[in-house]
């Protein structure tokens, strides 16, 4: 693999996005419209077989690898590390990140399935999931990167990686790595619901590892059970870099004792899916190619607002998003 400024470590999981004519379907699998439900490969592969493959259409899922992927798109230099299985879908994934890309750091095993996700989406825009995780996170090994970690800028990590035994050891090897190397690590906080679960855990990560840390407003007010602007005021003294992104009301940055803020851009609004990740990556395609604080956040909202206005968490129109960047630097 060739050198990468970026290199994405997260949960590999295939994407499936299907529009339904009504919602009948979800009343006939007995499933709940609007939530995610947790499912075997058997039962995955149950429901798949009803609906209409031709009409599927297949994304690289997964928090990390929505950032890498876009930053791919962006023009950065990036790669991610995830694991898939030796099927269709692991095969389709890592097309699509060498598409992405020109690189990837997938590791590939038999026996098990690619982590996978179901979205069946209603005539309303509302999204309901069925998610396999599969071989996703029980990744193996992380030595197959430990170069490209070493030569990077920036490790980028998700909080989902901590809702498991394996993929928290994984992550651990990964920032000894990064930390030994004098790279940066990234977090994107990911989920109040990781917040929920492991908030103590999340606090020692962020304090003794993260060099970069991504919340939403929901993220900022459980993690320190205070306001985002108090939280916000609180990671400045423990990070270098910290971004709070508040929706509607746009985003604010701090690095190194300067503050930015960021408002949002217009967007015909379709799907929010991957608005965060999209963000991550625009901020840090700033990050290593030197833009003001400033700037870094305005790229960040011009790609979060481009990835609303589409269907998929990843922008993939290459035009657009230089276009993106042009704008940044031009201060437009």
């Amino acid at each position: 693999m060739s050198q990468a400024d970026i290199v994405g470590l997260g949960n590999a999981l295939m994407d499936a996005l299907y529009i339904l004519d009504s919602d009948d379907f979800l009343v006939q699998e007995t499933l709940n419209k609007g939530t995610m439900h947790s499912v075997s490969d058997l039962e995955w592969q149950s429901v798949y077989e009803k609906i209409d493959a031709a009409k599927v259409d297949l994304k690289t899922g997964g928090s990390a690898a929505n950032t890498i992927a876009t930053l791919g798109y962006l023009g950065a230099s990036a790669s991610y590390c995830g694991q898939v299985g030796d099927d269709e879908f692991g095969q389709s994934y890592a097309k699509q990140l060498q598409a992405a890309c020109g690189q990837h750091g997938l590791h590939t095993v038999d026996g098990t399935p690619t982590g996978k996700c179901l979205a069946l989406i209603s005539p309303d825009g509302e999204r309901t999931m069925l998610t396999d995780l599969g071989t996703a996170v029980n990744l193996e090994t992380v030595q197959h990167v430990v170069g490209d970690i070493q030569s990077s800028k920036v490790l980028h990590l998700t909080g989902y990686l901590l809702l498991g035994p394996v993929t928290k050891a994984r992550m651990q090897e990964a920032i000894a790595v990064a930390k030994a190397a004098g790279v940066k690590v990234s977090l994107d906080v990911a989920d109040p619901f990781v917040v929920a679960l492991k908030r103590d855990e999340m606090l020692e990560l962020i304090e003794q590892d993260v060099d970069i840390v991504f919340l939403n407003e929901e993220e900022a007010k459980s993690l320190y059970e205070s306001t985002p602007h108090a939280a916000f005021n609180t990671l400045q003294s423990l990070v270098e870099t910290v971004v709070v992104k508040l929706g509607k009301k746009g985003s604010m940055a701090a690095r190194n004792g300067e503050t930015a803020c960021a408002g949002i851009y217009p967007a015909n609004l379709i799907d929010t899916t991957g608005a965060g990740d999209s963000y991550a990556a625009g901020f840090l395609y700033g990050y290593v190619n030197g833009f003001s604080l400033e700037q870094s956040a305005q790229l960040a909202a011009r790609v979060a607002s481009a990835c609303v206005s589409q269907l998929g968490a990843v922008v993939r129109d290459r035009q657009l998003l230089s276009h993106a960047i042009e704008q940044t630097v031009a201060g437009e």
